[in-house]
Parts: structure tokens; sequence; C-alpha cells
């Protein structure tokens, strides 16, 4: 019984233990807090299912909208692509974000330097509330041509000829499902510091203190 559970408590003690030297328990393991912040970064974006009721016809607005071929796999695959680099996130709290796994060929147990993680994640956390700060203030103030005829996307309209609805339930689901996309970026940018903290203090102490032999 004693060496069960000295050897689960070894095992969960190894699991925190991101980026240590073999043996040996890091400076920084990672806080707790920062597992619970990563995996709360894909449930921030619920827009998911709003653009996916969208495209069935379910948003309450759009039923009379002829759509061009290409808009609904665009609209799919803009979900799909933000909900695989929020699930990215998690790679700032887990091995696989600071040593390449085994099934990687060629690369496999190799460290992963600080900056090829930190520099992305920054940049990603800056642009993302770059575009919640421009869709916020354009809602609000109007000033800015509209993202989606920027990028040739034209939205449904709803009766007052507006690229997204501005009153009913239909209005209260959009703000619903998009609100909580402004806590992303915050999320990621204190993901990635508190990420490059630990690292940059592992590596110290394991250079501090090198291994014997």
């Amino acid at each position: 019984m004693t060496t069960h559970a000295r050897s689960t408590a070894g095992a969960r003690a190894a699991e925190m233990s991101v980026g240590a030297p073999t043996g040996r328990r890091p400076v920084e393991p990672v806080p707790r807090w920062a597992v619970r912040v990563a995996h709360a970064i894909p449930c921030v974006l619920p827009s998911g299912s709003w653009r996916v009721a969208l495209v069935l016809g379910l948003a309450g607005y759009d039923a009379d909208y002829d759509w061009a071929v290409w808009e609904r796999p665009y609209v799919i695959g803009l979900s799909v692509v933000s909900e695989g680099l929020a699930l990215s996130a998690l790679g700032l709290v887990r091995p696989w974000g600071e040593v390449v796994p085994r099934w990687v060929p060629g690369l496999r147990g190799r460290r992963i330097p600080i900056p090829a993680v930190v520099v992305p994640a920054a940049l990603g956390a800056v642009l993302i509330m770059s575009f919640c700060a421009y869709a916020v203030l354009n809602q609000i103030f109007g000033f800015v041509e509209p993202l989606n005829d920027v990028f040739g996307f034209v939205e449904p309209l709803n009766e007052n000829g507006d690229g997204s609805p501005t009153s009913g339930p239909a209005a209260w689901a959009l703000w619903a499902t998009y609100a909580p996309l402004l806590a992303w970026g915050p999320l990621l940018a204190i993901l990635t510091v508190a990420y490059y903290r630990r690292r940059r203090a592992n590596d110290a102490s394991a250079a501090a203190r090198p291994e014997a032999g």
C-alpha cells in the first residue's frame, strides 16, 4: 500500500513538473491557475455555435439569404480554425509545449526554444485583442468600413439591411456568443507571460546546478 501511494505521488509530481531536469522538481512548476486558464480559453469561443446556426439557417434572421458556394465552408472553417488555435494554448501548460513529442520524426525529444513559443503566442494575443477592439469600437461608432466587406464576405442581412441582427432574440444570441471572445486575448497574454517566466526560471536553475556527470 505504501509503495503504491509513493508511486502515485511520484507520477503526480512528474505530471506537474513540466520542463524540469531529469530527477529534479522544477523551480517553477506549472501553477494550477495556469492549467485552469488554458482549459478555459477554448470555452470562451461559443461564437462558433452562432456561425454554425447561421449556416444551418437557425440564426433567426437570415432565412432568405442567398449563400454563395464558398461562403458556408468559409464560415464553418473559420469556426474550426478558431477552436484549433484556442486549443493550442494548452501547449503553454503541457510538456509538448516545451519538448517535441516523440511521434514527431527527426525532432522527437528536443527542447523547444522559448522564443519559438513565446513570440507566436504573444503576437496572437496582440492580434486577437486588436481585432476585438476594432469590432467593439466599430460597432459603437461605425467609423471604419465593415471588416467583412474588406475581405469580400457579406453576412446575411437583416430587415434593416445590416450585416447582423440588431434586435430580438437573434441579437441577444449574437452578443451572448461573441462577448466571451473578448477574454481570449487577455487570457492568452497572461498564459504567455507565465510560460516565459517559468521556462526562464527552470533553465536558469538547470544552468546553475548542472547534474554530476
